[in-house]
């Protein structure tokens, strides 16, 4: 009896398959915090006033975009993946509870109901990566070899 699950899954589990997908899942998942520090550098006074109107010093700005861009770095390469996963699992999870929690209005609530899923959805995403690590493309294979 043919069963889809056991077909994709002996595709996607052979070596090459397997090492491409987790290089790909690093990427695509590295993308999302590059842009959104590289966003904060260039709308940096924004941000920072709007981390303030949000109860969070706007002085803690330095620190969300090192997070953004050294985290999305060390994904993407696959350094210490383990551990920037975690780290970047919590960040994005208290991030979408700061942020995306609520609103003044019936659109306000929507929109921000859709972005923190998407937070849990991005947080599930890492707590895999922590689980899987990196995979054979990445800076960590090469050193526990």
């Amino acid at each position: 009896m043919f069963n889809p699950n056991v077909t994709v899954k002996n595709m996607v589990t052979t070596p090459t398959a397997h090492a491409l997908i987790a290089l790909l899942a690093r990427v695509f998942m590295a993308y999302i915090f590059l842009i959104a520090g590289w966003g904060k550098i260039n709308a940096y006074a924004g941000t920072a006033g709007y981390m303030e109107m949000m109860g969070i010093p706007g002085s803690l700005l330095p620190l969300v975009i090192l997070i953004e861009i050294g985290g999305g770095l060390a994904l993407l390469v696959g350094f210490q993946t383990r551990i920037v996963a975690l780290g970047l699992a919590i960040f994005t999870l208290v991030a979408g509870m700061i942020f995306h929690v609520g609103g003044a209005t019936p659109e306000q609530i929507t929109n921000n109901s859709i972005h923190l899923m998407k937070n849990i959805a991005i947080t599930g995403g890492f707590l895999f990566v922590m689980l899987q690590g990196a995979g054979k493309f990445s800076i960590d294979n090469a050193i526990e070899k």
